[in-house]
């Protein structure tokens, strides 16, 4: 038999998740990986019907090649009435779509069944399921301290369970984060300044609230610049804003006299990263694994409104390590720049001690290889 066809019979890998960039690109990372080990093996990614969802997956490759990916009619879960009538309705049609999924891959691979690999999210849940129905490995990836509700029950039903954080009173098998190669800078940060079309040797502040942007923080920063425009005189910034702010981010720094490249989305990551000194950003699994991949001193702010305070969990190891600095968002620009956040991040633009110091505590980390680690556990899966 040919080397190809041996290849092609190998199981196909099916991620599952989606509703934000959290979801889908640490998938892509794993992808990657997988990717390169066996070139042959067909991959698909199951993600939400949310437009953030199909930007984000139409711009990533796989060895040069575009990401093949199906939408999938599932809903987030909740106890709202109208919320859980809709999570209801969409179910059935869910799973039908992802046993449909699930058996288009199985003929592409030989006949061999696929693995699904659970990423979180609302569409994992009717994935694992069709996996169920078929016959197919689970393996579920956590990616928060505070498991959803969507990963508690997928991990009743998985062959395998690994976790990026630290999630008490579980036995999940502990990995380092995962982070896709276009989140990884690995030039100097003038020349990925340079690449942004900014000053080589100019200190850079990077603000991102993720792929979807967060108001709470663009408001901070807006105000921050046209309260303390003196603060930033030798400084240059990258801001990612989300969808709706870009224009008045734009307008506040060219008031203050501050160069930035501001946008709604950036595709590649890895050269605001790069370019950074130090960041303020969301505490989603995605940020705080991209913050310790490229060793950039970190501000985090975590999302004010979920009950169980996730994100704080999520960036509580690099807080208690040393390497990054957490603060309140009170939501509010004038308590804000007041507050914490305004202090922590005052102290990282003026003290160049300080930013050193939490370099070396996330260099102290480690090497962020999760993606490996879990490309090994497919594999074996796949046995």
């Amino acid at each position: 038999m040919k080397p190809e066809a041996i290849e092609h019979q190998l199981p196909a890998v099916v991620f599952a998740g989606g509703g934000t960039g959290g979801h889908l690109f640490p998938g892509v990372a794993i992808a990657e990986v997988l990717r390169a080990r066996r070139p042959l093996r067909p991959i698909m990614f199951a993600c939400s019907e949310r437009e953030i969802d199909a930007r984000i997956l139409e711009k990533q490759t796989l060895a040069g090649e575009p990401v093949v990916f199906r939408t999938n009619p599932g809903k987030p879960f909740g106890l709202r009435p109208a919320t859980l009538l809709r999570f209801v309705r969409a179910w059935g049609g869910a799973v039908r779509q992802g046993r449909g999924l699930i058996r288009e891959l199985r003929a592409a691979a030989g006949g061999e069944r696929p693995i699904v690999v659970a990423m979180g999210g609302f569409v994992a849940a009717p994935l694992v399921q069709a996996a169920r129905a078929e016959r197919c490995r689970i393996l579920m990836m956590n990616l928060d301290a505070v498991p959803g509700r969507a990963n508690r029950w997928i991990s009743r039903h998985a062959d395998r369970i690994l976790t990026t954080a630290n999630v008490p009173d579980c036995d999940w098998t502990r990995i380092k984060p995962l982070v896709r190669s276009q989140a990884r800078w690995g030039g100097t940060r003038g020349e990925a300044r340079q690449r942004l079309g900014l000053d080589p040797s100019r200190p850079t502040l990077f603000i991102t609230g993720a792929s979807q942007g967060a108001k709470s923080i663009n408001r901070f920063l807006i105000e921050l610049v046209g309260r303390s425009g003196a603060e930033f005189r030798d400084w240059q910034i990258i801001h990612q804003t989300g969808p709706t702010e870009a224009p008045e981010a734009r307008a506040a720094y060219a008031g203050a006299g501050v160069p930035a490249v501001v946008e709604p989305f950036f595709d590649v990551m890895a050269p605001c990263w790069g370019a950074a000194d130090c960041a303020v950003a969301r505490a989603g699994a995605g940020s705080v694994s991209e913050a310790w991949a490229n060793g950039v001193p970190t501000l985090f702010m975590p999302y004010p409104f979920h009950a169980d305070q996730h994100q704080l969990a999520n960036a509580a190891e690099l807080v208690d390590g040393g390497a990054a600095v957490v603060a309140e968002d009170l939501v509010e620009p004038g308590r804000n720049l007041d507050g914490a956040a305004g202090l922590g991040l005052m102290a990282l633009l003026r003290d160049e001690g300080r930013r050193d110091q939490l370099r070396r505590g996330l260099a102290a980390l480690g090497p962020v290889d999760g993606a490996e680690r879990v490309a090994d556990v497919i594999e074996m899966l796949g046995g």
